[in-house]
């Protein structure tokens, strides 16, 4: 069934590219081939990516190649990972990890190429949403049906293996939920994908994950603060946290109490521990370290306590150790350009009918950031996909925004340059519409 269905989105791709973009969207975070058991080595996602690049080129589709603030500061942070390679100190290491970035990074340019209409932005948040829903509503019914006992695990040979990253990554989803719930007409529907997202909640903390309660926390005072009745939110979500936390065993509270105790627990010290690491090697070093830096021979020189390696835990310090202070100021630019964007359509485009929901989508692209932000200062997803098809969102849809309210200034149709072209040189000379 699964080649199947890879099978289809392969042929497709190359007369539909934006289908591939779906497609490898759906490969690269859900991973799919990884829980079957024969097809698990199985380079799906570079033959999608080859498709679709192929497509990109031969589509009669409409592409769009125009620069903005975001995919031009993307380009520019790739810039920078290529031109800190070769100052790499552990450069075999490195050179695979950039391969892998890159990869993801163009996906995600030829993806704000393709992209451009509402059905394409509904379609990846359904991706996104399905892709990371799967663990996240499986992973609530576990938490459920086992008291909150064991932990929540991502899957394996992925970014997201572990329970701080898939809890990271549930956490970011939970928001385009929302946004999906809000377009939702069918009260079963609705019902629904609530059951789905409180389920999803409920893994985030059975991931046993201190970031993601930080996380949930964040994004609950986003929307709380959106809210139009502070009051009556500030019950709800007091009642919703009280009836989800009720359900976690001792040793869940044992752990997230070590939050206020970080002093005497070993995991939170050797986090800190790490972030002197990347402080005191992004100081040494202009280029920062390259890829990989978190082993024992570079904790060894940079590490206040050279003895206590761990990985960055910290998508801001591993940004800063591996690609120094310049590449760190790229990435929070980044972000926070995606940030203001999805504020501006969240603004520009409420209250009107045929826009709102593109007012929905930005506010909960907030809501997901913040969330990413707070979750993200304890785990190292600096150059996983699902953030930066945040990044997507948000810039196709303010070019969506721009074209509707450029076509309500002109008061007349969009006329593509080919089709003015075969009029212009028209021996008619037919006027245009």
């Amino acid at each position: 069934m699964l080649l199947v269905v890879i099978g289809w989105c392969f042929l497709q791709a190359f007369r539909r590219p934006w289908i591939g973009i779906m497609c490898w969207t759906w490969l690269s975070i859900m991973n799919p081939h990884q829980l079957s058991w024969t097809l698990r080595t199985m380079p799906f996602a570079a033959v999608i990516g080859g498709a679709t690049l192929v497509g990109l080129f031969i589509t009669k589709d409409r592409c769009d190649y125009s620069l903005n603030r975001e995919n031009v500061t993307l380009m520019i942070f790739m810039l920078w990972m290529c031109i800190t390679l070769p100052f790499s100190m552990l450069f075999d290491e490195s050179f695979e990890l950039w391969k892998r970035v890159m990869k993801i990074d163009l996906m995600i340019l030829v993806a704000i190429v393709l992209l451009h209409s509402k059905r394409h932005m509904m379609l990846l948040v359904w991706t996104l949403v399905i892709s990371i829903g799967f663990f996240g509503v499986k992973g609530g019914a576990f938490t459920i049906l086992t008291g909150g006992s064991y932990r929540v695990w991502g899957p394996e040979n992925t970014y997201i293996d572990g329970n701080n990253e898939v809890a990271l990554a549930i956490v970011i989803v939970i928001p385009l939920m929302r946004f999906l719930q809000m377009q939702m007409q069918s009260k079963w529907a609705k019902v629904t994908m609530t059951i789905c997202m409180v389920l999803m909640a409920m893994a985030a903390l059975g991931s046993h994950s201190r970031g993601a309660l930080l996380a949930i926390a964040a994004m609950a005072l986003v929307l709380w603060w959106r809210g139009k009745n502070k009051f009556v939110g500030a019950i709800t979500m007091v009642a919703i946290a009280v009836a989800l936390l009720s359900l976690m065993p001792a040793e869940w509270w044992d752990r997230m109490n070590t939050i206020k105790t970080y002093q005497q627990d070993d995991s939170a010290l050797g986090r800190i521990n790490a972030w002197g690491m990347a402080w005191n090697l992004a100081k040494a070093n202009f280029f920062g370290g390259g890829f990989m830096v978190w082993t024992g021979v570079i904790f060894a020189i940079y590490g206040p306590d050279p003895n206590d390696v761990h990985a960055a835990h910290s998508i801001y310090f591993m940004v800063l150790g591996e690609q120094g202070f310049i590449g760190l100021f790229i990435f929070l630019t980044l972000f926070l350009m995606v940030w203001f964007t999805a504020g501006t359509i969240r603004t520009k485009a409420r209250g009107k009918p045929e826009t709102q929901w593109l007012s929905d989508l930005g506010g909960m692209l907030q809501v997901s950031l913040a969330g990413y932000a707070v979750g993200g200062a304890f785990l190292s997803l600096s150059y996983w996909d699902l953030p930066y098809n945040l990044l997507v969102l948000a810039v196709v849809g303010r070019r969506w925004l721009e074209r509707k309210e450029w076509l309500r200034e002109k008061d007349e149709p969009v006329i593509y340059w080919p089709d003015f072209l075969k009029r212009r040189f028209n021996k008619k000379n037919a006027p245009l519409p």
